[in-house]
């Protein structure tokens, strides 16, 4: 298909790897990619090089032109984007706000894919909070953006169910593919002129803001169920960890086991085998299947009981 034959000209924004989809399916349909808008490559692994981001390299793939500014809104940068004469931008993930003189290039309107049920959990780690409070519903909405944060209009939502064993890692793959078949489906709507507007309701607003180091740490203390939900939302990063024989560990794959309560101290281990290691919590215990040693490899607890006796009764910090 030409260029000419083309029905929107999009200038797509995002920058993780939960972007990619929809970047892919904008590239595969009938609109045209004009240009990709990306995060400057950061120092990324253990030898700290500098790489691009995954969209950066989908970008590469298909040969489209890649910006990466320090601030998206500098001057110089919105008179490139003013002469791209975009139809459409398409942010997802971008990493940056984009200021109203940025909002107000595109010919149509900036569209932004929102990983939660607006007006639930405005902000930049709706998946995280959902799971870290235990709700069994998510979803898609594909909104229009504004200067505010994530307050513009909704254009269309679908929902997705969270599992109760459902992990962060396992949440983001759905919902990106979510996210890319829901912005396909609007852009579908708008060219046959059926998509429309609808104000975000005033009641039911949430926030989810950046998850800060301090939430990491496990609190033994809390109800099992909360730190199930804390393990889960951080995994398989940044990774929720506790203190053993005076190492920061971290804890992956729990097993909620709420009707063993040993009566032991919160952080105490009742059980360690192939099976996992079995911590007491209040209200429950919780069988901890994966670990992540400083400097090694997450691996089974098994593997790990290979190499490392833990006694009955030790207790995690």
């Amino acid at each position: 298909m030409k260029n000419s034959q083309k029905r929107y000209k999009i200038v797509f924004m995002g920058t993780p790897e939960f972007a990619v989809p929809a970047l892919k399916a904008l590239i595969a349909g009938p609109d045209e990619v004009i240009g990709v808008v990306t995060q400057p490559d950061r120092p990324r692994g253990r030898g700290r090089k500098l790489l691009p981001s995954p969209v950066k390299m989908e970008a590469q793939k298909a040969n489209i032109p890649v910006f990466q500014p320090e601030k998206v809104g500098s001057p110089e940068f919105v008179e490139i984007l003013k002469g791209l004469e975009p139809d459409l931008f398409v942010v997802c993930a971008f990493g940056q706000i984009l200021p109203q003189r940025v909002l107000d290039i595109p010919r149509i309107m900036p569209i932004n894919i929102h990983g939660s049920l607006l007006p639930r959990y405005r902000g930049a780690a709706p998946m995280q909070w959902a799971i870290l409070n235990g709700d069994e519903e998510t979803g898609i909405t594909i909104m229009k953006m504004d200067a505010g944060m994530d307050t513009g209009p909704m254009l269309l939502k679908r929902s997705l169910p969270i599992g109760p064993e459902t992990t962060f890692g396992e949440l983001s793959s759905k919902m990106a593919t979510l996210g890319a078949e829901a912005l396909m489906e609007a852009l579908d709507l708008l060219e046959k002129g059926m998509l429309k507007e609808e104000a975000q309701p005033k009641e039911g607003v949430t926030y989810a803001p950046p998850i800060k180091k301090e939430q990491l740490k496990i609190d033994w203390n809390a109800p099992a169920q909360k730190i199930h939900c804390q393990l889960r939302a951080f995994d398989p990063r940044p990774g929720a960890w506790a203190i053993m024989e005076d190492q920061r560990v971290r804890l992956f794959s729990p097993e909620l086991l709420p009707k063993e309560n040993p009566g032991q101290e919160p952080g105490t281990i009742i059980r360690a085998d192939e099976k996992g290691l079995l911590v007491s919590c209040p209200g429950g215990a919780l069988l901890i299947k994966e670990i992540q040693w400083p400097g090694r490899k997450r691996i089974p607890v098994s593997d790990f009981l290979r190499g490392r006796k833990v006694a009955p009764g030790t207790r995690l910090g």
